[in-house]
């Protein structure tokens, strides 16, 4: 019996990290691959701000929308198209996994609302707490109650659609993580980051910070391991191999 090709994964490229980081560490789609983990599925990436064209749903086996530095209340004509295929993503059952940037764009293309926080920026390693719904969630289920997670934001999910159902939160931002539908998620934390890429974040932005009256050294020797979120990513894969191979 002939071998059939695994439908790949698409890592959707919006955005790119600081230079210094990217010179020495990459970028946010090589995190994020390196996070799946040893997934047989072959892990292309496409960026719809460069022309890349969004394949139809059904040729891919999952996705996941990276972070990015720019803003989904902008409406940049990229990221409103980006929005559009994933409308067509989540009506096809194709799994998704937005990250920052990608939660709120999923967030907002679905009917929800995304936007500045009324508080500022997030930034660090902070804790995050489960809500009862992600205990039979397939992404979130037996992860601990609390668990840390580094996270750089200004923008959040102000408001998510219609039938989404909240995973996580914390006292800065009542959506750290939902599920819309039964195959797309968000997580407004970045699971790819790790405490080097963590720290570099808080150097770029110590003036920021200081500007919202932080204490950015302070900020910073709070970052620690975040093993709960960086499983994620694996437990994102693992999802999306199981239901592509059901669907051979």
């Amino acid at each position: 019996m002939e071998d059939i090709e695994p439908r790949p994964l698409a890592i959707i490229k919006v955005g790119e990290t600081f230079e210094t980081l990217r010179e020495s560490r990459g970028d946010f789609e090589h995190w994020i691959a390196a996070g799946l983990g040893d997934t047989p599925l072959p892990v292309v990436v496409l960026d719809p701000r460069r022309g890349d064209t969004l394949p139809d749903p059904a040729t891919l086996s999952g996705a996941i929308v990276t972070g990015s530095h720019a803003m989904v209340s902008h409406r940049e004509p990229w990221s409103e198209s980006t929005g559009e295929w994933l409308r067509q993503l989540v009506a096809h059952h194709t799994p998704v996994l937005g990250i920052c940037f990608g939660h709120q764009l999923l967030a907002d293309a679905l009917g929800g609302e995304a936007g500045d926080h009324p508080v500022g920026m997030e930034i660090g390693t902070v804790q995050v707490e489960l809500q009862p719904e992600a205990a039979d969630d397939p992404l979130t289920s037996g992860l601990p109650p609390r668990f840390d997670a580094h996270v750089v934001h200004r923008q959040s999910a102000l408001r998510l659609p219609k039938d989404a159902v909240r995973l996580a939160g914390n006292d800065f931002e009542s959506t750290q993580a939902f599920r819309i539908g039964d195959s797309a998620w968000g997580l407004q934390f970045h699971p790819e980051f790790d405490d080097e890429i963590m720290r570099g974040y808080v150097e770029h932005l110590a003036d920021p910070i200081r500007a919202e009256g932080a204490d950015p050294d302070a900020v910073e020797a709070h970052v620690k391991p975040t093993p709960a979120a960086s499983g994620l990513l694996q437990r994102f894969a693992r999802i999306v191999e199981e239901r592509s191979a059901a669907s051979v």
